[in-house]
């Protein structure tokens, strides 16, 4: 298998680079192998999907850090990796609720208070995960497998902690209660207060016979393949959330939210402003001076456009409803803008530079210095100052 190249080398610049920089030079990569730009080329076609990846890890900012210090070991998907914060020691399968951690340390609260109650339903975590989507996927909608480390119920022990066949007891230290009567001594006389029982954590319930996948937890991280719907119109940077498919929850509470930020890859000729584009179209002088009907790409394919006669550089021609569809916008698009260069020809043939002379010819003399403009009122003489001038 052949060594992957630096994916600074691969889009031309250097480690360092800013974010601009970065999309400044993918850009400049994807105009230059894009497939429609190079069609047959499958040269071009596997130098597209090498820009790609290195756009996508070093467009993210935190893929980019974990790149410069790990190199393509920090971003190869295979290592895997601990996902969020979480309780439970790396490799070992098992997670903890730091929650509960901090309760048995603080377990009286302050003032003798009672502390929460381990047992009651808990709603699990959010999660947040990253996906890298090209310009044409988000106008036209797509889906996207996304993997995601989250914590489940343990399959082993159906979530108890208790291995299979056995059940969590009663405990002995504060007969299920969870909570232990103290009392204290002070100059005021003898006070009685509660604290969280330490033998079981405030549960009431002690686990003999721990779980030996989830070593007695209950809950474990797992990997799993979660299929979201990425709607038409999805602008860079936004988040869509998926209700339900982050951590689950404990004792009967609801699971999570996944949070996916959409990353969108820039496009080689097209720049979006809101939901309408905008394109820079090319013409040579004669389709500027005589008019012309242009096949003009957009998003859907190729459209006709007219260009009237004695267009000049810098008109803007737009095409209605040809952008990028509104966002939960029942079908409406944005427009799609198209700036007009005229390109002036740098070599002529001997018959082309007789025709362009015979055209100037043809042309009265003109100024290279346009005229002023009469200013305002100029043209109003009832008080005779421009007559008296002109004598």
């Amino acid at each position: 298998m052949p060594e992957k190249r630096d994916f600074y080398d691969v889009l031309g610049i250097s480690k360092g680079a800013g974010d601009d920089e970065i999309k400044k030079a993918y850009r400049a990569m994807a105009r230059k192998y894009h497939p429609d730009l190079n069609p047959g080329d499958k040269n071009a076609e596997e130098r597209m999907k090498e820009v790609n990846e290195a756009y996508e890890v070093l467009g993210d900012a935190q893929k980019k850090a974990r790149y410069d210090q790990f190199g393509h070991a920090g971003v190869d998907p295979n290592m895997g990796g601990a996902g969020g914060f979480g309780g439970g020691f790396p490799g070992s399968g098992v997670e903890f609720d730091l929650g509960d951690l901090f309760g048995s340390f603080f377990g009286g609260g302050f003032g003798g208070g009672r502390s929460a109650n381990p047992n009651a339903p808990r709603q699990g975590g959010d999660l947040e995960e990253r996906v890298v989507i090209s310009f044409e996927e988000a106008a036209q909608g797509c889906t996207r497998q996304v993997d995601i480390n989250r914590v489940e119920p343990c399959v082993d022990c159906g979530g108890t902690g208790a291995t299979k066949g056995t059940s969590a007891k009663s405990c002995s230290e504060c007969g299920g209660t969870g909570q232990k009567s103290v009392q204290q001594r002070t100059p005021f006389g003898v006070i009685s207060s509660s604290k969280t029982c330490t033998k079981c954590g405030g549960r009431g319930k002690v686990i003999e016979n721990p779980c030996s996948k989830c070593k007695g937890g209950g809950r474990v991280r797992r990997r799993s393949s979660v299929e979201i719907t990425i709607p038409a119109g999805i602008d860079n940077g936004q988040v869509l959330r998926v209700g339900g498919e982050g951590n689950k929850g404990q004792n009967g509470g609801s699971a999570g939210d996944l949070l996916v930020a959409v990353a969108v890859r820039p496009h080689a000729i097209f720049e979006r402003d809101g939901y309408d584009l905008w394109c820079d179209i090319k013409v040579q002088f004669w389709q500027a001076a005589l008019g012309d009907t242009l096949h003009v790409p957009t998003l859907e394919g190729k459209a006709d456009l007219n260009l009237p006669a004695g267009t000049q550089p810098g008109t803007v021609l737009s095409l209605r409803g040809k952008g990028i569809p509104v966002l939960h916008g029942g079908g409406r698009k944005g427009d799609l803008h198209l700036r007009i260069q005229v390109e002036t020809p740098d070599q002529l043939t001997a018959e082309q530079r007789q025709l362009v002379e015979q055209m100037r010819r043809s042309f009265p003399g003109t100024s290279l210095v346009a005229p002023p403009k009469t200013p305002p009122g100029a043209g109003d003489d009832r008080h005779g100052f421009f007559r008296s001038r002109r004598k």
